[in-house]
């Protein structure tokens, strides 16, 4: 009867850690949507035209490409608790940072401190070590429910304080929430997640012999059955979404004419279409088919979103497409995480997510450059046409070759 109450108490303590884990994820996503709802009419006050913006998030996207993998290695060699208050330290800096940033070159530097901001993979690795492995891809789906309450509030709450009170007051009010954020990790986050004995005692090893940037250490995950291919999936589907994405802040103030609020409401429109995804559907997604199916699924319509991305000329139409958009994307970035963490130690998680992130990280860094250079000289329509093709492409060549099933690994 004790061992029962004990067991109880320990899962209990662990929904526990893994909720606040939730809200954690939701309020730093808020502050960083607050910032992505400011910057563009910060940087357009500051004289920026399409391609010194472009510029901006080329930074941004190679300081987060460096830090995302030695950021997963040190939450594996130092804990959850460590890798965490880190990145909400960081966000507090950068926000700080923001508020102040009134020429050029502050503007750049305020991103600095976003090597250290990995505040999702931080997460994920959380709910990845808390959770069972066949319930895993139900627990990423809900961190990115967080990230569409995140979207809802930081886009609109962005745009509605950058209109009414500027935007440094809109930073300032960021790095306030981030050291909320802060404190939280600190009074609930446990030094370690990783409650194996035996992957316990292979991390503290680690931490004993091993450095944060031991690249070898970091690349031989690439080593384990499936993970390159998945990993070449990962990039090759997503860099036409990514450039979409990162040229979307000019898209929406050159191509759909809308102000900085207006902008806010659509992101938050984003949001809502998320959240209902995430919570609604991929859960019960994953539960009935398998992740090689759901992950074709995902590819497919990929493809189709892109098409009519191609042919739309306004908000609205934009708005329907959104939808399947949101979908897609939810579930193929759950999918292929998923995926990639069963095909490594556990003892290997954090460093695994890091690197998961380092992709969308350096989706950001080339897609600027492309997203600018196709904006200016073929407009809107291109990145549909080259995602509908690209993503055709993958599919057929999944449907040829096969998705090998992760094994999941403990040691």
């Amino acid at each position: 009867m004790s061992n029962q109450k004990l067991e109880k108490h320990v899962a209990s303590k662990t929904q526990t850690v893994i909720f606040i884990t939730y809200i954690i994820a939701a309020l730093e996503i808020t502050w960083m949507f607050v910032q992505f709802s400011i910057t563009p009419y910060l940087a357009k006050r500051l004289g920026f035209d399409t391609i010194w913006f472009g510029y901006l998030q080329t930074t941004v996207g190679v300081i987060q490409l460096l830090g995302g993998p030695v950021f997963g290695r040190f939450a594996d060699l130092f804990g959850a608790r460590a890798a965490l208050t880190m990145s909400c330290v960081a966000s507090v800096v950068y926000f700080l940072l923001l508020g102040i940033a009134s020429s050029v070159p502050l503007l750049f530097i305020h991103k600095l401190p976003a090597v250290f901001m990995h505040i999702l993979p931080g997460a994920q690795m959380v709910v990845t070590d808390l959770s069972e492995p066949e319930r895993r891809a139900d627990a990423l789906a809900k961190l990115g429910l967080c990230f569409g309450i995140g979207m809802i509030v930081g886009s609109s709450l962005g745009g509605a304080l950058s209109t009414h009170y500027g935007e440094s007051f809109a930073a300032f009010v960021a790095a306030g929430g981030s050291l909320v954020s802060t404190i939280l990790v600190q009074k609930f986050i446990p030094k370690h997640t990783k409650n194996q004995a035996g992957v316990q005692s292979l991390t503290d090893k680690k931490a004993g012999t091993g450095s944060v940037f031991n690249l070898s250490e970091i690349t031989r995950l690439m080593k384990f059955p499936g993970v390159r291919k998945t990993f070449a999936v990962k990039i090759i589907s997503g860099v036409p979404q990514g450039v979409f994405q990162v040229m979307f802040s000019i898209i929406a103030m050159d191509f759909f004419q809308l102000q900085a609020e207006q902008t806010g409401y659509l992101m938050a429109y984003f949001g809502v279409v998320q959240m209902v995804i995430q919570g609604a559907v991929i859960g019960r997604m994953t539960a009935k088919y398998s992740e090689s199916t759901l992950l074709l699924l995902s590819i497919s319509i990929t493809s189709l979103v892109g098409l009519a991305q191609a042919f739309m000329f306004n908000v609205i139409q934009f708005c329907f497409i959104v939808i399947p958009m949101m979908y897609s994307l939810s579930t193929f970035n759950v999918i292929t995480d998923s995926m990639l963490t069963k095909s490594v130690p556990a003892s290997d998680s954090g460093t695994m997510l890091g690197l998961c992130a380092s992709v969308q990280s350096f989706l950001r860094t080339i897609g600027p450059t492309i997203g600018g250079f196709l904006y200016q000289n073929y407009g809107v329509s291109s990145f549909g046409h080259i995602q509908f093709g690209v993503n055709l492409l993958l599919f057929f060549y999944l449907m040829k070759s096969g998705i090998q099933k992760p094994e999941q690994r403990q040691g």
